[in-house]
């Protein structure tokens, strides 16, 4: 008869399997409400053998925001191809994917959780909306902005990872209409700053000429006519 026996980890992969741990525990709960203790539990092992790896919490904790970051800002990469509105949805998609997945983990990267104010979670956070700006310049093919666009594009970062936040506070409004309404959202703001800036609205042009008649920007453009119509006698 013989029995198993546990292959034992390298340091690097050991330390990978912590992350993904304490990520997951995070992903269920606000990180302040899981315990090393835990960690190890989930992971099999000691809870000194935790600290061999990570000095403490909140090393371990940013290890996993680390992975959570790069994630997250991988969300907005898309090839340069096909309608804009079509891969704005398409991003909007797999952002809400990774906040439905990882909520509470997803609240704390934003908000700071036990890491508040500390530089590398600041860094952190910092990173994935900087991944998210290039990736949006890319969307649209420009290389140097012109300053209303760049207010643009940041205003509506903010503007998706707020919405996400409220959205995870009792998720009141079906997932799905909140990923149409933020690409309708970025068209809406771009369009009023274009009123103000000719070189933004060449961009938008340039942007929007391949445009469906079934895509979401044209959607917006429909209800908008609708919103300003007067309402049938």
């Amino acid at each position: 008869m013989t029995t198993g026996v546990r292959r034992r980890m390298g340091v690097d992969e050991r330390r990978q399997q912590l992350i993904g741990v304490a990520l997951e525990l995070f992903s269920r709960r606000s990180p302040d409400e899981v315990s090393i203790d835990e960690i190890a539990s989930a992971a099999g092992i000691s809870r000194p053998l935790v600290y061999h790896y990570f000095p403490g919490k909140l090393s371990l904790y940013e290890a996993a925001l680390q992975r959570a970051s790069d994630d997250l800002a991988s969300r907005f990469v898309e090839p340069p191809e096909g309608p804009l509105g079509a891969r704005l949805l398409r991003v909007m998609r797999r952002f809400f994917d990774f906040v439905d997945d990882h909520g509470p983990g997803f609240a704390a990267l934003m908000r700071g959780g036990p890491a508040v104010g500390s530089s590398t979670t600041n860094a952190l956070v910092d990173g994935v909306r900087q991944a998210a700006y290039v990736q949006m310049l890319s969307h649209l093919k420009v290389e140097n902005p012109p300053a209303r666009l760049e207010l643009v594009i940041r205003s509506w970062i903010s503007l998706v990872e707020s919405t996400a936040l409220i959205w995870l506070d009792g998720r009141r409004i079906p997932r799905g209409e909140l990923e149409v309404q933020l690409v309708h959202d970025f068209a809406a703001l771009a369009a009023v700053s274009a009123a103000y800036d000719e070189e933004l609205s060449e961009v938008l042009r340039k942007g929007l000429k391949d445009e469906p008649g079934d895509g979401p920007f044209s959607d917006l453009v429909v209800r908008l006519i609708a919103l300003a119509s007067p309402p049938a006698a």
